[in-house]
């Protein structure tokens, strides 16, 4: 195995060499390869069945932090904008200061609870983020300037910096903290006092993203790392949509090197993955370091309209303090015993991202999406959007989707949203995917089945129109490549057949009918190994991070207009190849998708998320 780390010990860090830099390509691409489904040669390596003794503890706490509560909010906001005005809109609503309570409405529409399902012995919660097999791998730590010691409820038990001294008068402030979000009771858990300023701006904060592996990987063995990707971007958008909501806009730090992150979330490495140690096959037994966290990224959130200027090495080397501080709280222990996928973390050990703080920081202008008209929509808020959005576990089979609303979808899928003449699709302009630091590499193959007026078949999404030569090139001959009738002029959708693909949907969704069952279904296919040689492999997960960004739309598009939406992790890969007619790795499918409209399950009760005064769950 090769890797791209750089020495715990030293701050500085040298660019990988190419021989290394291949071979750490090449370690995700058999990765990728090694972890497809498949028609005829079976299912990638996972647990036979499932461990439920060991089923990990789906929330992680760090035991003796103390706890910051955030605020509740009402299920009818005013205080939250209408669902659709954010995407079409000229700009976002005006900026809310940063205080208790606009970091609580923050995490409540993006990354809480949304409710708890019961059914005879069995309750488990659901999140407003979404998560292949609801497992939530995915945790957040907030890096946030000072706030008003009146806005932190003031409490004895919280710890010196973070309380306020006989000095202070009632308008001063606490230092800079760091913490981790506790979605299960909706609280920050305040990990470590920063004295000195790191942020770019007073008015910015930091979310950094890690994921927990074995929480996927102890149900889906191998192919576990694909999904816990899928998950970060699930959570980018999440709370790229949630900052929108509060005028706040946000953009990937990502010139700032897998090291950096490990300090800035305070992850300790005598209890992480041992590269140099690893087992070459799957082994169980207990094995606390699989429990570690495995940073991704960090998103910068600020004011929309003001563009923080970073200085990536100066942050890295306020960064490189961080070991030092005074870190509160050690996480709980999520499972007894452990089965570790060793070429999970041999991959995740290759794909890390070296620093690149020579990049600069630069966001791209805000453009809306196109809105064929408000009516299509329900004239939801936003939070009523977000905090009802859930996975459907079935489809009616029935319903039929107006052509209207299936464009109207669909234009909220495309990175640059309105356009002048001339221009093509490909930058990331809109809200979310603006989050996102690279031009879109994702596009989706429709497999379109109740929709009136529109023939059922095969279609394709051209979301980078420079793709659009080589996707036909690489594609089969015979595809038609011709604009569906009524199709809005700036949306880049092309019917390549005609026909009735439902049992081809459902068979390359590994055979569930909720591929068949809904108005249409997709499969998104990524310009795949090209990426990763221009880049390098820390592109790997990001690919998978942009397909969730999409999906994260599709479900909140479904819900706007009052149906539902399942993401599918489980596809034949190169049964899709198949079907499209690519050939290589190019071209990638990463991610499937279906919309439609849902199937109750009426024994199921659904119980509040925080059960408050007046509620007994």
């Amino acid at each position: 195995m090769s890797s791209n780390t750089t020495s715990h010990h030293h701050h500085e860090v040298e660019s990988p060499s190419s021989t290394s830099a291949a071979a750490a390509v090449d370690a995700a691409v058999n990765y990728h390869n090694r972890t497809k489904h498949s028609l005829t040669a079976g299912y990638a390596r996972g647990p036979r069945g499932l461990d439920w003794a060991n089923q990990p503890n789906p929330f992680l706490r760090f035991l003796s932090s103390p706890l910051l509560p955030l605020l509740h909010y009402s299920p009818q906001p005013h205080d939250s904008p209408l669902y659709h005005s954010l995407f079409s809109s000229p700009s976002l609503p005006p900026p809310h200061s940063f205080s208790h309570a606009s970091l609580s409405r923050l995490f409540y529409d993006s990354l809480s609870l949304s409710a708890w399902k019961s059914t005879g012995l069995s309750t488990w919660s659901l999140r407003v983020n979404p998560s292949s097999g609801n497992l939530h791998p995915t945790e957040c730590h907030l890096l946030c300037p000072s706030l008003p010691l009146e806005e932190l409820q003031k409490d004895a038990s919280f710890p010196p910096p973070f309380s306020s001294s006989s000095s202070s008068s009632s308008s001063s402030s606490s230092s800079s903290f760091l913490s981790h979000y506790c979605p299960k009771d909706h609280s920050l858990e305040l990990r470590a006092a920063v004295t000195q300023p790191v942020l770019p701006l007073d008015r910015s904060l930091l979310l950094a993203f890690s994921s927990v592996l074995w929480r996927e990987a102890w149900k889906y063995g191998e192919r576990a790392f694909r999904y816990c990707n899928h998950d970060v971007g699930h959570a980018l958008a999440a709370a790229a949509i949630s900052a929108a909501a509060l005028g706040w806009d946000a953009h990937l730090l990502d010139g700032l090197g897998h090291e950096d992150l490990y300090r800035l979330i305070g992850l300790d490495h005598t209890n992480s993955p041992p590269p140099d140690r690893l087992p070459d096959s799957p082994i169980r037994g207990r094995q606390p370091w699989v429990e570690a966290q495995h940073p991704d990224c960090a998103l910068l959130v600020f004011p929309f309209g003001e563009t923080p200027v970073v200085d990536y090495a100066a942050f890295a080397s306020a960064l490189s303090r961080f070991p030092y501080l005074e870190w509160l709280g050690k996480p709980n222990s999520l499972s007894k015993d452990h089965v570790c996928w060793d070429v999970i973390y041999k991959t995740a050990e290759a794909v890390k991202k070296p620093p690149t703080y020579g990049d600069g920081f630069s966001v791209n202008p805000f453009r809306r999406s196109v809105l064929i008209s408000p009516d299509l929509y329900k004239d939801f808020t936003a939070r009523q959007v977000v905090r009802k959005r859930r996975s459907a576990v079935d489809m009616d089979g029935v319903h039929v989707m107006e052509k209207e609303t299936f464009y109207q979808i669909l234009l909220h899928c495309l990175p640059s949203g309105e356009l002048a003449q001339g221009e093509k699709q490909g930058k990331q302009f809109t809200l979310p995917f603006r989050v996102l630091t690279w031009d879109a590499e994702v596009h989706a193959a429709l497999f379109v089945h109740r929709v009136r007026d529109l023939p059922k078949g095969l279609y394709f999404l051209v979301r980078n129109e420079e793709h659009l030569d080589r996707l036909k090139r690489a594609m089969r001959s015979e595809f038609e490549w011709e604009r569906p009738e009524g199709c809005p002029g700036g949306l880049p959708l092309y019917r390549l057949a005609r026909g009735d693909c439902q049992e081809l949907a459902k068979q390359l969704s590994c055979h569930q009918d909720i591929a068949s069952d809904g108005c249409f279904s997709l499969g998104m296919v990524a310009r795949f190994e090209p990426v990763l040689r221009e880049k390098g492999a820390w592109m790997y997960p990001r690919l998978f991070w942009e397909t969730g960004v999409l999906g994260q739309v599709l479900y909140l598009e479904a819900h706007a207009v009052g149906i539902s939406a399942t993401g599918i992790g489980c596809y034949f890969d190169d049964g899709v190849h198949e079907v499209l007619g690519l050939k290589g790795l190019e071209f990638q499918s990463l991610y499937h998708f279906t919309i439609g409209s849902p199937v109750l399950d009426k024994r199921i009760m659904s119980l509040p998320a925080y059960p408050g005064p007046g509620m007994d769950a």
